[in-house]
């Protein structure tokens, strides 16, 4: 029997599943309770009906403030977890993220350029609210078009240069924001930041019902692909003689990447490193078995965004950190640690 399919590898992966989603509960119950009003679990039940006569205060904040952000943190960070699994498993590399084809970059350089245009675009008052997140979707797509277009050669999408395509489009993207940044004024400056920094403060139902369509999506149609990710851990050609069409797993993985990460950064902001840490971290724990890693990846990035969001509005309250703050503290040193530990190996893995 393989060790994908031993029953203590399947007893170690419905344990690390049961971990995951405690912990992504109690990241959600803190996000709910916790904040400029805090309320104890019995305020919770009550605040949502399910006991006693409602307090009206208490109702607006879980309601209608804390329910959607953390619905929104789920989603958000279950798509980038998922979103890195995916891409680390199609590229072989534990580097791997989903901002390193363009796509965060250009989608965050569309929308300070928005903001920082709109006084002078006389737009519709109804407009303004969809105005820059619809540019940094549009902005994210672009971005990993170019950077696909120029990876594209003899009917192939040569891996190596996506990614050097899209780190090269990250760096202009950078300056262009940069240039932006110092031509603004106060007001767009402190705006253009949400974007920078990321944060679930301009989350709501409306934002959700137009986010959700597309993050479920990908959650369910990723895990779709798990067979042909483990596949292509043995090499393109072995994937191939294995029945896998490479390019089209390429093709297909990569639009989902791309269509839900633009979609996160058009809410959110910037939220890095998420893609990269969650999945690192549950391949050590379950192995490269993509079948088992895409869900619990998703678990993981709900439960560590859920968490960081938490922390984001307590750890300064009542002001709040932005929350790519909190992840790039997290991330950073791990991206470093992960470097020095592959220090002198291939750079493809299986």
């Amino acid at each position: 029997m393989s060790e994908y399919g031993s029953a203590a590898a399947r007893r170690n992966a419905i344990a690390v599943y049961l971990a995951l989603g405690s912990l992504a509960i109690g990241a959600g119950l803190l996000g709910l309770s916790s904040g400029a009003i805090d309320l104890s679990f019995r305020e919770l039940l009550v605040a949502v009906g399910l006991q006693g006569t409602s307090d009206a205060t208490a109702q607006a904040v879980v309601i209608d403030l804390r329910l959607p952000r953390i619905a929104l943190a789920f989603l958000v960070g279950a798509t980038l977890a998922c979103s890195g699994t995916a891409m680390q498993g199609l590229f072989r590399n534990p580097l791997a993220d989903p901002g390193l084809v363009g796509v965060s970059s250009g989608a965050a350089l569309a929308a300070v350029a928005m903001i920082v245009s709109a006084p002078h675009l006389h737009l519709p008052a109804s407009w303004m609210p969809f105005a820059t997140p619809l540019a940094s979707f549009a902005g994210g797509l672009a971005a990993a078009l170019l950077a696909g277009r120029l990876a594209a050669s003899d009917g192939y999408t040569r891996s190596a240069t996506l990614l050097l395509a899209g780190l090269a489009i990250n760096s202009i993207a950078g300056a262009g924001i940069g240039l932006l940044t110092q031509i603004a004024g106060d007001s767009a400056l402190r705006e253009a930041m949400f974007w920078l920094f990321g944060s679930l403060s301009k989350s709501g139902w409306d934002e959700l019902a137009v986010a959700a369509p597309i993050l479920i999506g990908t959650l369910l149609l990723i895990p779709r692909d798990a067979r042909a990710l483990n596949a292509l851990l043995l090499g393109e050609s072995e994937a191939m003689h294995l029945g896998v069409n490479v390019e089209r797993l390429k093709r297909r993985l990569i639009l989902l990447i791309v269509l839900s990460v633009a979609a996160c950064v058009a809410l959110t902001g910037v939220i890095g490193f998420v893609g990269l840490v969650v999945p690192h971290l549950l391949r050590l724990l379950l192995g490269p078995d993509h079948v088992r890693l895409l869900p619990a990846s998703a678990l993981g990035g709900a439960a560590l965004l859920a968490l960081a969001d938490w922390a984001a509005r307590t750890i300064v309250a009542p002001a709040e950190l932005p929350i790519g703050i909190l992840t790039a503290l997290i991330g950073g040193p791990f991206f470093l640690l992960l470097l020095i530990q592959m220090r002198g190996r291939v750079e493809t893995w299986t």
